[in-house]
C-alpha cells in the first residue's frame, strides 16, 4: 500500500515531537538528579548528660531519611553531617556547630536541652539557619530565649507547659489530688515542667501540700541535698510526689531509694526526663510505684505499630537506641522538616521555612500530630504514653493528653 506525500510529512512530524518530548523529560530527569542535597547539620551529645536522648533520636531520624530518600524531597535527597558536642563544653559545641555550617549544612539540629544547646543555636542562627531540636521541651526555643533571631529556632519535643499539664490531669484522673513538688533545678526543663504542673494541677483543685528543691550533682558536682528533699517529703505526705529530673543524672535513683527506704510508697511521677529503664539498680531494692509520661513506649506495647516496629529495630541494632521513648522524635524532626520544604516549595531558607513551620497545625508525624505557634515554637497538644515501673518492669497505663495549657509564665 502506497503512503501518501502528505501522510509520510505527518508521521515525520509525530516521530520528531515524541524525540523532543523524550528530551525534555530526560532534561528534567537529569536536573532533578543533579540537584544538590539537603544537608542536615546534626549536633549531637555523645557522652554527656542528653546522650540517653540525642543518640537515640539520631539513630531512628537516619532510618527515617533512608525511607524519604527512595522517593526524595523536591528531587533532592537528605544527607545527616554529624559531629560530637561531648556533653556540656560550649567551646567544643561552638566549634562543632562551625565545622558543621563550614560543611554547607542547610539546617542544624542540635542537643534536647535549650542550656547545652544554646553555642550551637546561637552559631546557627548568626548563619540565618533554620534551626531544630528533636527534644528540647521549654517554650525557650525560640525567640523567648534567642530574641528576634529565634523565629527560626523549632523543637519537636512538647513544650514543658503542655507536659506539666497532662502531668496534672493524670494525677487528677487517678484520684490523686494532693502533691508534694521537688524541683531538680540543674537544667531549665526541669523546673519548667514542674511549674507548670503545679499550674494545672491548681485549675483543677488540686493541693498542693509541699514545695521543695535539690542541686542535682552532675551538674552541681557534689551536691546531696536530694537526700534532704526526700526527708521534708516524708513529713508532709500527700497522694503523689511529683519530680522532674532523669537517671542519666545523679539524684533520680538515690531520691526515689531515700523515699522508699523511709517507708513512703505514695506514686512517684515524673516526665519524660524519667523514662527508660536503663537507670534502674541492678541490685538492691527494686524500683515501684514510679510513673511518668513519655513520647513513645519504647518498650512494644506502644499504640502505634509503627512505633512498636522501629521501636523493635533500634533494639536489634543497639539496644540503647531505644532506651526511651524520645527516639521518636528524630524521625518526628525529620518527617516535619520534609513537609515543611514542601510547603516552601522546595525552599532551604531559613526564614521561608520558618514561617511555614509557624504555621503547623497537627501535622502528621511518627510522634503522633504537631502544632506550633507565634509564641510556643515547641510542640503542644501531642498524645502522651503513661508507663508505670513497678519491681523494675515498665507496664503500659494508656495515653493522657492536655486539656488545658495552663499559663504558668515562669515555664
Amino acid at each position: 500500500m502506497r503512503v501518501s506525500k502528505r501522510a509520510r510529512w505527518a508521521l515525520v512530524i509525530v516521530a520528531a515531537a515524541a524525540l523532543v518530548l523524550a528530551a525534555a523529560a530526560a532534561a528534567r530527569t537529569s536536573s532533578s538528579s543533579a540537584k544538590k542535597p539537603i544537608v542536615i547539620g546534626w549536633a549531637f551529645d555523645n557522652k554527656g548528660p542528653m546522650q540517653p536522648f540525642d543518640t537515640p533520636a539520631l539513630a531512628a531520624a537516619q532510618l527515617e531519611v533512608a525511607k524519604v530518600n527512595k522517593k526524595g524531597v523536591d528531587g533532592r535527597k537528605i544527607v545527616i553531617k554529624t559531629c560530637k558536642t561531648q556533653g556540656d563544653d560550649p567551646t567544643t559545641s561552638k566549634t562543632c556547630a562551625d565545622k558543621l555550617i563550614s560543611q554547607g549544612a542547610n539546617v542544624i539540629f542540635t542537643t534536647c536541652d535549650v542550656d547545652l544547646a544554646s553555642p550551637v543555636v546561637q552559631e546557627s542562627l548568626k548563619h540565618h539557619l533554620l534551626t531544630i531540636a528533636p527534644c528540647i521541651g521549654t517554650d525557650q526555643m525560640g525567640p523567648k530565649r534567642f530574641g528576634k533571631a529565634g523565629k527560626l529556632a523549632y523543637s519537636f519535643g512538647n513544650v514543658a507547659q503542655d507536659e506539666g499539664s497532662a502531668m496534672a490531669q493524670l494525677a487528677w484522673n487517678k484520684g490523686w489530688k494532693t502533691a508534694d513538688l521537688a524541683t531538680d533545678t540543674v537544667i531549665v526543663y526541669f523546673k519548667a515542667v514542674v511549674t507548670a504542673f503545679k499550674a494545672r494541677f491548681k485549675q483543677l483543685g488540686g493541693k498542693i501540700n509541699y514545695e521543695t528543691s535539690y542541686q542535682d550533682p552532675a551538674l552541681q558536682q557534689g551536691s546531696t541535698n536530694f537526700h534532704n528533699a526526700a526527708s521534708g517529703i516524708e513529713q508532709h505526705p500527700a497522694k503523689v510526689i511529683v519530680t522532674v529530673t532523669s537517671g542519666s543524672y545523679g539524684a533520680q535513683l538515690p531520691f526515689i531509694t531515700d523515699l522508699r527506704t523511709a517507708g513512703v510508697n505514695t506514686p512517684i511521677l515524673n516526665s519524660w526526663a524519667g523514662d527508660g529503664t536503663y537507670w534502674l539498680p541492678t541490685s538492691g531494692p527494686k524500683v515501684t510505684n514510679y510513673w511518668y509520661v513519655t513520647y513513645a513506649n519504647a518498650f512494644g506495647h506502644d499504640p502505634s505499630a509503627a512505633v512498636n516496629k522501629l521501636a523493635k529495630t533500634l533494639r536489634a541494632a543497639n539496644p540503647f537506641n531505644a532506651a526511651t521513648g524520645g527516639f521518636v522524635t528524630g524521625p518526628a524532626a525529620i518527617d516535619g522538616l520534609v513537609t515543611a520544604i514542601k510547603r516552601a516549595n522546595g525552599s532551604l531558607l531559613g526564614s521561608k521555612l520558618a514561617a511555614v513551620m509557624e504555621k503547623f497545625h497537627k501535622v502528621p508525624t511518627l510522634s503522633g500530630n504537631v502544632s506550633f505557634s507565634k509564641k510556643l515554637h515547641s510542640v503542644f497538644g501531642r498524645e502522651y504514653r503513661v508507663v508505670e515501673i513497678n519491681n523494675n518492669k515498665p507496664i503500659a497505663k494508656g495515653t493522657i493528653t492536655a486539656k488545658v495549657v495552663p499559663n504558668s509564665p515562669d515555664a
